[in-house]
């Protein structure tokens, strides 16, 4: 899946560049036509995930990072969401128990819990 969305960015006419190890959770660096870079981290679900979690990126690890950008895609729905590392941040819901306790997550329907409250609140 990343291959995929890296050549649906060649075929903008952008300079993509690939790591060859992903250890800081960068997957592609795009040479902006001012000459400067940014890091993009691509996230994707498959057509074969349920439904109901297509729009549904669980368990990220992420803090603010500049000129960083995350690219979401789902192949069941057919739809790329980008994000800002700041946005990201901004619309995401971080796990405060658990085994994923300090991850976060991010729901593309317009929806998340809002725990304190117990109620579904719009974030998009």
């Amino acid at each position: 899946m990343e291959y995929n969305i890296i050549g649906k960015i060649l075929m903008e006419g952008l300079d993509v560049y690939i790591p060859l190890v992903d250890d800081h959770g960068v997957d592609a660096i795009i040479k902006k036509e001012d000459g400067t870079f940014i890091e993009i981290q691509i996230k994707a679900r498959s057509s074969e995930v349920k439904l109901g979690d297509a729009a549904l990126f669980a368990a990220l690890e992420h803090e603010k990072r500049k000129n960083y950008y995350f690219v979401f895609y789902s192949e069941r729905l057919n739809t790329t969401w980008i994000l800002s590392s700041e946005e990201f941040l901004n619309k995401c819901v971080t796990n405060v128990n658990g085994k994923n306790a300090g991850k976060r997550s991010i729901w593309f329907n317009e929806m998340k819990t809002d725990k304190k409250n117990r109620r579904k609140k719009r974030v998009l």
